[in-house]
């Protein structure tokens, strides 16, 4: 295996993305392991499993995606649909770090969890969207694909294929796994979740290798066997915490002579503050922030983290129009 594997974030092997080149077939790719990052993200949600798995999915596909970025900036990745997750969005701001909520149907989700026909699919008709954020007043990018009822990684693919027209293979795996109790403590379930990303690299791409990959001797056969190579991978692989990211790599693509690249840890981190809200309200007029309060008091919760935070109305009404 080419390269080495200092940034392999140690032995559990959980919480990054992780880049490789596969040498031979003129690819490259992206391998996303995700564990207390995801499990804190879901477990601020009391979502029905359904929607926590479709989440959980945004969240690995955004890191997946997020992980790219070259420059400090934010990647957004957003669904509208008529389905019973009328709602999605998760954020990754540069270096790492990814925050997600869900919006959803309660009566048509219990429909899907006590087996009784739903009138709608979890995701239905509508679009996902794709921001690239660099921020400092730079011009935002957005890519929008249809959602059509099939799953985001099927939205992901036709995004690649018709937008960036950049031959691709995504498979995502999210599972609640058990982990057994130690001295007399416990067991417990945890989220977790896998991603491997492949595509073929354009003449306008290269990696940093010390070749030119993308030169005319890579052709068609080489992406046909990287991504043949790649589709073996199972869930279980994905998902397994005491399966090494060189190990899995190797597996998959030995005979491609892989080289890997450092590591991007993720981190689960919401930006909302006290101060963020208050400077919000600031904005009001008394007459919104009495329209807001209730028994004197406005509570504002963040949806990404759930966190409340609690303001006395009487301060942001004694105040003249903003301006």
């Amino acid at each position: 295996m080419g390269g080495d594997f200092a940034g392999d974030p140690g032995a559990k092997y959980n919480d990054y993305v992780l880049p490789f080149q596969l040498e031979a077939s003129g690819a490259r790719g992206r391998l996303v392991r995700l564990g207390p990052v995801l499990d804190s993200i879901l477990g601020r949600h009391e979502y029905p499993e359904p929607v926590l798995l479709l989440l959980g999915e945004a969240v690995t596909l955004t890191a997946m995606l997020g992980a790219a970025l070259k420059f400090d900036g934010k990647f957004i990745l957003q669904t509208q649909s008529d389905g019973a997750v009328g709602f999605l969005v998760v954020h990754y701001t540069s270096p790492g770090q990814i925050r997600g909520y869900a919006s959803y149907d309660a009566d048509e989700v219990a429909h899907l969890l006590n087996g009784s026909a739903p009138k709608k699919p979890l995701i239905g008709n509508g679009h996902l969207a794709m921001t690239i954020d660099p921020g400092a007043d730079m011009e935002r990018y957005q890519g929008i694909v249809a959602l059509t009822g099939n799953t985001l990684v099927d939205a992901a693919h036709e995004y690649f294929d018709q937008s960036e027209q950049i031959p691709t293979f995504i498979r995502i795996a999210v599972a609640r796994q058990y982990t057994a109790g130690e001295d007399g403590k416990q067991g417990h379930w945890t989220w977790r979740a896998g991603g491997l990303m492949v595509q073929k690299l354009t003449r306008e791409g290269g990696y940093e290798s010390g070749r030119d990959v993308a030169s005319d001797e890579v052709d068609d056969d080489g992406w046909r066997r990287a991504q043949a190579l790649a589709a073996t991978v199972q869930d279980h692989e994905l998902l397994d915490p005491t399966l090494g990211s060189d190990c899995l790599l190797y597996r998959l693509f030995h005979e491609e002579g892989v080289r890997v690249f450092d590591a991007a840890p993720m981190e689960a981190r919401c930006n909302c503050s006290r101060e963020r809200v208050e400077a919000m309200l600031e904005q009001f007029s008394p007459d919104q922030v009495e329209a807001m309060a209730e028994d004197g008091m406005i509570v504002v919760k963040c949806e990404f983290c759930n966190t409340q935070y609690s303001f006395v109305a009487d301060r942001y009404m004694q105040r003249g129009e903003p301006n």
